[in-house]
């Protein structure tokens, strides 16, 4: 045999290499299984509710703030210039604690001057009542007339009434000096100030404001719409707005008959029962009450979803596992659900969650 030239060498090699790669390939042909038949689709896992009958209504919500039940403007008698206020916002007093005098000198003097006409009217009724008696020995004894007699007794009642004119100018005159002083009549927290010392203020004018100790109130201003459709006596709970955690139970103790002029509302006052010390006078809160409470079905909002008729939701065959889409009827849209007037039973199985993804029949699988 001839040798093979250096041409015929390479040629032969690559036809040698390419038959080894044909018979790896027809191995792994001949070696490869059956098709396998295709894999059931998995189960998609949803979250889901059991349908149950719940009390449901208008949740009505609004801010107000926290109040004294009695809060009490106190001022002075008479007139005058403030002369000392010993008491400041936020102070607490107590009952028979003085909180402003006016200046006492003008009171003073008519004192003096009253306590002065006063001695000199007893001083002359005095006279006049010796004088009387005098004269009523001597017209016994038929040593005067009668019309002597009869004017020792016009000056006695003359004497008589001034002096009970002079004695009641003296108590006035008295009051007004102990009217210089303003004392709170019951224990309570100041919440206001209306003059400062210096000031001459007119009689009655507020001087402090003083939220009386005992039962506190959350107020609010309704408007009349919310008024209209209230409850003879709704349940309202009143949270804190910076810590909602905080939070009393109330019931309606004082509406107002008019309406304010400005915004048309009506000022509510809910009485709380045994708030916590948190709730200061003051505090802002909201106060939350449900009109309307009736039976009704309530699903999440995340539960709802659209049919090719109107609103619906995804149904779960508890034996089959399979999903099927029911068309509901909505009463009302609340904060975070809805209520359903039709279309759902109490043990119903709704998928609240996923049901973007779902179809008619398909496999689910039930989420913890």
């Amino acid at each position: 045999m001839m040798p093979l030239s250096t041409k015929e060498r390479v040629r032969s090699g690559s036809v040698l290499r390419l038959f080894f790669a044909l018979g790896i390939v027809a191995v792994s042909v001949a070696c490869k299984p059956e098709d396998e038949p295709k894999g059931e689709v998995s189960a998609r896992p949803v979250r889901t509710i059991t349908v149950t009958e719940r009390i449901v209504g208008n949740t009505v919500t609004l801010a107000g703030t926290i109040e004294s039940q009695v809060q009490v403007d106190l001022g002075f008698r008479i007139g005058g210039r403030v002369a000392e206020r010993s008491a400041h916002v936020g102070d607490h007093v107590e009952a028979g604690q003085i909180i402003a005098r006016l200046d006492p000198a003008d009171e003073e003097n008519g004192l003096r001057s009253a306590e002065a006409n006063l001695t000199a009217a007893e001083g002359q009724l005095s006279e006049a009542r010796t004088d009387f008696e005098r004269q009523r020995q001597l017209y016994d004894r038929g040593f005067v007339s009668r019309a002597g007699y009869d004017r020792a007794e016009t000056a006695l009642t003359n004497a008589t009434s001034q002096a009970d004119a002079a004695r009641a100018q003296y108590l006035i005159a008295k009051r007004r000096l102990n009217d210089t002083e303003l004392y709170a009549d019951a224990p309570g927290r100041v919440i206001a100030i209306g003059a400062e010392p210096g000031e001459v203020v007119q009689p009655g004018r507020m001087i402090v404001q003083i939220a009386r100790d005992g039962g506190i109130d959350a107020v609010f201003d309704v408007p009349a719409a919310v008024l209209e459709s209230a409850p003879v006596d709704p349940a309202v709970t009143v949270a804190l707005s910076q810590t909602p955690s905080v939070t009393a139970k109330g019931r309606v103790r004082e509406v107002s008959p008019r309406a304010d002029p400005v915004t048309g509302t009506f000022r509510v006052r809910v009485g709380l029962i045994v708030p916590p010390a948190e709730l200061r006078l003051g505090s802002t809160v909201t106060g939350t009450a449900l009109f309307g409470d009736v039976s009704a079905i309530e699903v999440p909002a995340t539960a709802l979803t659209r049919s090719a008729i109107g609103p619906a939701v995804w149904i779960v065959d508890p034996d089959a596992q399979t999903v099927s889409l029911r068309e509901i009827e909505i009463d009302r849209f609340l904060p975070a659900s809805v209520a359903v007037a039709g279309g759902l039973v109490p043990g119903d199985i709704v998928v609240t969650a996923g049901v973007q993804a779902l179809r008619p029949g398909q496999a689910v699988r039930l989420s913890q």
